[in-house]
């Protein structure tokens, strides 16, 4: 019974840490289409400082969004991810150097395998300080010498993002195997494989410079 009530006491505990990390004031949000959502999510999860992630869609001027909807491209939403952070420990900078590495930002009409707006790439500014941030780190990157074509990835002002379904969220955990076999066959895995060798070759900083202020 003692024990019982510790483990239980413990399991409060670590979920009153999570709700008060979430709720707490200097708590920011990232928002970013990068394709399937199901692969947007496991470097973000895995970066120290950001608090929760959750998959769903933003974009468009329906009153709500749904997988079928916009998956069939009834709707103006993309698939997106929404990133809770701490800027104390990890830089908005930061996130979006993580962001890049995830895409192909010089692909218009989806990426990789996916194809149709509800796939484009596109990062979602919420003021003005991001904006001019998302912009020089687009800048930067288009002058990093990686890219044979522009860097084509839009640059658009925050709108209401609707969580997806809950069997969306986590799908990398949740399905471990049919993740990866989608992960590695709509080519993300082997582009990404090929642009990490690139940049070590050429020794390319991170594309997360600020604006001049």
């Amino acid at each position: 019974m003692r024990k019982s009530f510790l483990i239980a006491l413990l399991i409060l505990g670590v979920t009153a840490c999570v709700v008060s990390a979430q709720q707490s004031p200097s708590a920011k949000t990232a928002i970013f289409a990068g394709g399937c959502f199901w692969c947007m999510q496991p470097e973000f999860d895995h970066t120290t400082g950001v608090i929760k992630t959750t998959v769903g869609y933003t974009g468009g001027t329906a009153s709500d969004a749904n997988y079928q909807a916009v998956s069939s491209h009834k709707t103006q939403h993309r698939e997106a991810i929404e990133v809770t952070y701490d800027p104390a420990q990890v830089s908005y900078e930061k996130l979006l150097a993580i962001y890049w590495s995830n895409i192909d930002p010089t692909q218009a009409d989806g990426q990789f395998a996916d194809v149709g707006l509800s796939y484009q790439a596109a990062i979602y500014y919420g003021n003005d300080e991001e904006k001019k941030i998302v912009e020089a780190s687009k800048e930067a990157l288009g002058k990093s010498g990686l890219y044979e074509k522009p860097i084509v990835t839009q640059i658009l002002p925050a709108m209401t993002f609707y969580p997806a379904e809950e069997y969306h969220q986590k799908y990398y955990l949740k399905n471990a195997s049919h993740y990866e076999a989608y992960h590695v066959g709509s080519g993300r895995e082997a582009y990404q494989k090929k642009m990490a060798t690139k940049k070590q070759k050429s020794k390319a900083p991170s594309p997360v410079a600020s604006p001049t202020r």
